[in-house]
């Protein structure tokens, strides 16, 4: 199914099922915003990751990824300078058919992506394989004093596994766009299994704490 999206180009992945929150102070996105309270609901616009340019000014963007995430409108608050702070969630994702620069924000026609969780026995043994993967992760993670993320108990179900997980690893921005980009849950979850082994062993043998992706914080300033 195609249609047309507001779209909102960011330096950051944006998947299914998690928050994220945005200040909106360009005019341009302020009056996405405008437009969008002026719509029925649900409110949505694309959050789509930046592959060339900056966030700021559309004519800045001169590349898109093609795989993005629809960001459903939860919570408007207006500033008394006009600026926005909103609450947004990830829902469907989708692939990019085309742009359309005619406002001051782009907008796209975009094809929304099914969410398939794969082959029923391969994924219920993956998903327990990334689980425990996950965790000890977390654990190498915790033991340098770094870790930030408080997950009690990790979801059975692989397709919100696999984008909790996404979404948690500290990796760089290529990585997170492309396990956003896999065709199903099955092949999302075999390869973070592989990035936690091999994140896993690195902080283990080198006693380094990675980086954090700044461009893949869910706060932007735009």
């Amino acid at each position: 199914m195609k249609e047309m999206l507001p779209l909102f180009p960011l330096g950051t992945v944006l998947y299914p099922g998690l928050v994220l929150p945005l200040n909106i102070f360009e005019e341009r996105y302020r009056q996405l915003i405008g437009d969008l309270q002026a719509s029925p609901q649900p409110r949505r616009f694309g959050v789509i990751a930046i592959r060339e340019g900056r966030e700021t000014g559309v004519a800045g963007v001169s590349s898109l990824f093609e795989v993005g995430c629809v960001a459903t409108l939860r919570e408007v608050t207006e500033l008394p300078d006009g600026r926005f702070e909103i609450v947004t969630v990830g829902t469907d994702r989708f692939r990019l058919r085309s742009l359309d620069d005619s406002m001051p924000y782009l907008r796209g026609e975009v094809e929304l992506l099914a969410e398939p969780a794969g082959d029923e026995i391969e994924t219920l043994i993956v998903t327990a394989a990334v689980q425990r993967a996950f965790r000890a992760y977390l654990d190498v993670l915790a033991s340098r004093g770094s870790a930030t993320i408080s997950v009690p108990e990790l979801p059975d179900e692989p397709v919100l596994l696999s984008y909790l997980v996404a979404a948690s690893m500290i990796i760089e921005l290529p990585q997170r766009q492309d396990l956003l980009a896999k065709p199903d849950a099955l092949s999302r979850l075999e390869a973070e299994r592989s990035l936690l082994t091999r994140e896993t062993a690195i902080l283990r043998s080198l006693g380094l704490t990675p980086a954090p992706d700044l461009r893949s914080s869910p706060y932007s300033q735009n």
